[in-house]
């Protein structure tokens, strides 16, 4: 079985690009194909896989630019990568990993982390919805464009896997799959984080700075608590803003490294995630540093939190209503008063281990692969072995 993995960009460190590499280790012969890689602003461990960009990502190589360029040099640039050769194209992306030629007989699975959305919820995007009327008559054509682009390429997927059930009915409604879609939850890379014997006395975010993290309700909310602090760990656009609306209890960091970060998990007294996420692989490295998660009651975390009701001992977060300062306080609050047992958190943490996301991920493509291989032409000899 000759198989490719295919990941839209490597340029940052995030969820997605952790997926990309438990691709890498779940098929570790298989090349990773992308439109840009930024060695020194994503995982470290791409360094020793073998990536291969389009031809933009030989020109573009930093996040801001790759947006900027994105359309049309690179959706053309991906649309030039051909994948007739290969037997399976494994895919992990939200845009333009998907827009690969395949061949006829390529068997073709694609992880959507959330359709493209750009294209499907302009709107979340501030610069969109702010856009003056004449920039969004421009913006509305190339998203029109797009759109066409990003349906007919996931029509090519003969299976689709997601990251959570908060994301199957989107992908229902963008891209009409014919076949079921699978839901996978993306991993945890245990071994990163620790348990510690001592608690601090501080709050702990971690989360890019953009609107939709919500992180300024977060500040408001300890703003209006100045006995308790919060340790906020980040950067991202919105970086200035949220640093100016802090006050005195409230301490920004960026660029730790991962035992640094670690440290911070394991000693936080909780970790907080107001936004709503598809997934959120955060809360989860709180819960394997046995911490529990105060967290916004929509998304992916419930599939993979445990919500205090009644016996805090066997829950690992606290949920809240509403993306409202009162709604944040109130939970804050609540969680002062109970009690978690960081023994349970973190056991529960491992049922979402990177080697069970691998495991899954092989026995998935290796049954569609088998399936498909019973139809004639891609039968293989009796003496022949799948190789990964």
């Amino acid at each position: 079985m000759k198989i490719a993995i295919v990941h839209d960009d490597l340029v940052r460190k995030g969820g997605a690009e952790q997926v990309a590499l438990s691709f890498h280790h779940a098929f570790p012969s298989a090349p990773i194909y992308t439109l840009s890689y930024d060695a020194a602003n994503t995982y470290p461990e791409f360094r020793s896989c073998d990536i291969r960009t389009s031809w933009f990502g030989k020109f573009i190589k930093r996040e801001k630019n790759m947006k900027r360029f994105f359309y049309p040099l690179g959706v053309l640039a991906m649309q030039k990568l051909d994948f007739s050769e290969y037997d399976v194209i494994l895919q992990s992306t939200t845009h333009c990993a998907k827009y690969v030629k395949a061949g006829d007989k390529t068997l073709v699975i694609t992880y959507c982390h959330n359709p493209f959305r750009l294209v499907w919820s302009p709107d979340s995007y501030e610069k969109v919805k702010e856009s003056g009327s004449l920039k969004r008559k421009v913006l509305n054509k190339v998203l029109a464009a797009l759109k066409d682009i990003d349906i007919k390429a996931a029509d090519r997927t003969d299976w689709f896997i997601t990251n959570a059930q908060e994301v199957v009915p989107r992908i229902e409604k963008a891209y009409h799959p014919k076949k079921p879609i699978a839901v996978i939850n993306p991993p945890v890379r245990i071994e990163n984080f620790y348990v510690s014997n001592s608690v601090s006395d501080y709050f702990l975010v971690v989360s890019r700075f953009e609107s939709y993290k919500k992180v300024d309700l977060v500040i408001e909310a300890f703003n209006q608590m100045p006995n308790k602090k919060l340790l906020i760990v980040g950067k991202g656009s919105r970086e200035k803003e949220l640093k100016e609306i802090a006050n005195n209890n409230i301490t920004f960091l960026s660029g730790l490294d991962a035992s640094n970060l670690a440290r911070l998990y394991a000693n936080c007294k909780a970790f907080i995630f107001p936004q709503l996420e598809d997934y959120g692989i955060t809360p989860l490295e709180a819960n394997a540093s046995g911490r529990p998660v105060i967290a916004f009651n929509r998304g992916g975390v419930l599939d993979t939190m445990i919500p205090y009701t009644n016996n805090s001992m066997e829950a690992t977060a606290v949920f809240f209503d509403q993306q409202s300062v009162a709604s944040l306080k109130e939970a804050i609050l609540l969680f002062e008063q109970l009690q978690f047992d960081p023994a349970f958190i973190s056991a529960h943490a491992h049922t979402f281990d990177e080697s069970h996301f691998i495991e899954k991920i092989k026995a998935f493509v290796l049954e569609k692969y088998n399936g498909e291989a019973q139809i004639p032409q891609k039968l293989p000899k009796q003496s022949e072995k799948v190789a990964v």
